[in-house]
């Protein structure tokens, strides 16, 4: 069988870029070596349980356009609802949650209102959030991607927040989750740049913009299996177990992998930062040489997530963000997947100081920190624990860490996607998904070019 597109790695990049070219009709072969899809977002059984865990809680916002979109064709959307606009719960050690609701106000006012009634600050700490009306006018006259890009590379996130104006209460209580939620990296070595666009895109024209939204089955259920019902509807083939290998020769790209070889028109490379090197047979040829080296020099940062079976449901909401301790977020993922057993996700970002600890240590610091939130588990013993480390979840954005690639390379007919190119964001679901779709766009444009047609109508939301 010929295949117009392969793509290499079955994650949101790898299947949002597969899945835009077949709707446009082109025939992908997606190759995966993982036993399953989904790549860093996806999902495993639990040999004791028998639940599907996620192997990290990943959160969407209504910007997250471009997921929406790849969700919405694959007919997967209503599986991870929005909230109406932002609501959010934040405790501190002393166990208290603090609400951060947002009225139903035009943007930006709305968050804007919504932070200066939050009773977690006093009322000249609240104050602080108008220090950044400024940034809020550029981002609403040029939009998020412009405002950030104007952003020094030198700046750290607490560098841009103290030059905003933001104070230590402020920054404790919001912008420093945020920033380790969003970047996986401590504000003090994060680069601001992409949090400012995180931040200039919360700030967004839609009330919908800020608002979470949690997908309520595992990873893989979310978008994995349906994008790969979507390809092998249109006559595509979806493969796991099946590691590629690249070769170059007379100006195409060849891809074998177990009974398959082809030279297809165009190849979209969606493996992470650190895989890019080992898909060719020798070493990545010279016009990607330089691009491959410098991915190869980009460290990595973990998430560690611990998983506590209760026997009996503990929370009385989805999901409470933690202040000033070694876990950053408690998900009830019963309550999520309307599941009746008492089964929370604990998550720590930017884990480099716990995950090297074992796991008795690390779920005895996430078992007391639920502790002081949740009264109903005082006294009580998980009767199951998992911990789950993701040593390399993220790419790291610390200030002066390797340039990120473009899409397109020096190599004919071979693109770049991942949640580590240059989309501008930091390595969420939503920067993976636009690197694939701007692969799947740069590809297709490849091969209407070479088959002298109009460029093929791609739509986006």
């Amino acid at each position: 069988m010929t295949y117009d597109v392969v793509v290499i790695g079955a994650g949101a990049a790898g299947l949002s870029a597969a899945v835009r070219l077949a709707a446009d009709d082109y025939r992908v072969l997606v190759l995966e070596e993982a036993p399953r899809l989904g790549g860093r977002a996806t999902a495993f059984t639990d040999r004791d349980t028998g639940e599907r865990v996620d192997n990290g809680q990943h959160v969407l916002f209504g910007c997250y356009r471009e997921t929406y979109a790849f969700l919405d064709r694959i007919g997967a959307a209503d599986l991870a609802p929005l909230q109406p606009a932002l609501a959010l719960g934040m405790a501190g050690l002393d166990g208290r949650v603090h609400d951060l609701r947002c009225p139903a106000m035009a943007p930006p006012w709305h968050l804007v209102a919504g932070l200066l009634r939050w009773r977690a600050l006093r009322v000249r700490d609240r104050i602080d959030a108008l220090h950044l009306r400024a940034f809020i006018s550029d981002v609403r006259r040029r939009g998020a991607a412009l405002a950030a890009a104007g952003v020094p590379a030198s700046l750290t996130v607490a560098d841009w927040l103290r030059g905003h104006g933001q104070g230590p209460a402020i920054r404790r209580w919001l912008w420093d989750p945020l920033a380790v939620a969003a970047l996986n990296e401590s504000p003090e070595t994060a680069a601001a740049a992409p949090f400012a666009r995180v931040v200039g895109e919360l700030f967004g024209p839609s009330v919908a913009d800020s608002a979470i939204g949690l997908a309520q089955v595992p990873l893989d259920e979310l978008y994995a299996e349906p994008a790969r019902r979507f390809v092998e509807r249109r006559g595509g083939r979806v493969a796991t177990r099946a590691s590629a290998r690249l070769s170059l020769g007379d100006g195409a790209v060849r891809v074998r992998a177990d009974d398959t070889d082809v030279a297809p028109a165009a190849v979209v490379s969606a493996v992470p930062w650190h895989a890019l090197s080992r898909l060719w047979d020798d070493r990545p040829p010279a016009a990607l040489f330089e691009t491959a080296t410098r991915a190869a020099s980009m460290r990595g940062s973990p998430i560690v997530t611990v998983n506590l079976w209760f026997d009996a449901p503990v929370m009385d909401r989805a999901f409470v963000g933690l202040v000033d301790g070694p876990m950053h977020w408690i998900f009830d993922k019963s309550r999520i997947f309307k599941a009746p057993a008492g089964h929370l996700s604990i998550v720590c970002s930017a884990a480099d100081a716990i995950v090297r600890l074992d796991n008795r240590e690390i779920t005895e610091a996430a078992l007391a920190q639920v502790r002081r939130v949740l009264p109903s588990t005082r006294g009580r013993t998980p009767r199951r624990s998992v911990v789950v480390r993701e040593p390399r979840a993220t790419f790291a954005l610390t200030v002066g860490s390797p340039p990120r690639p473009a899409t397109s390379t020096g190599v004919p007919g071979f693109f770049l996607a991942g949640d580590w190119v240059a989309t501008g964001l930091p390595g969420t679901i939503e920067s993976a998904v636009v690197s694939g779709h701007a692969a799947a766009a740069a590809a297709a444009a490849l091969i209407a070019g070479r088959r002298g047609a109009a460029f093929p109508r791609i739509m986006t939301r």
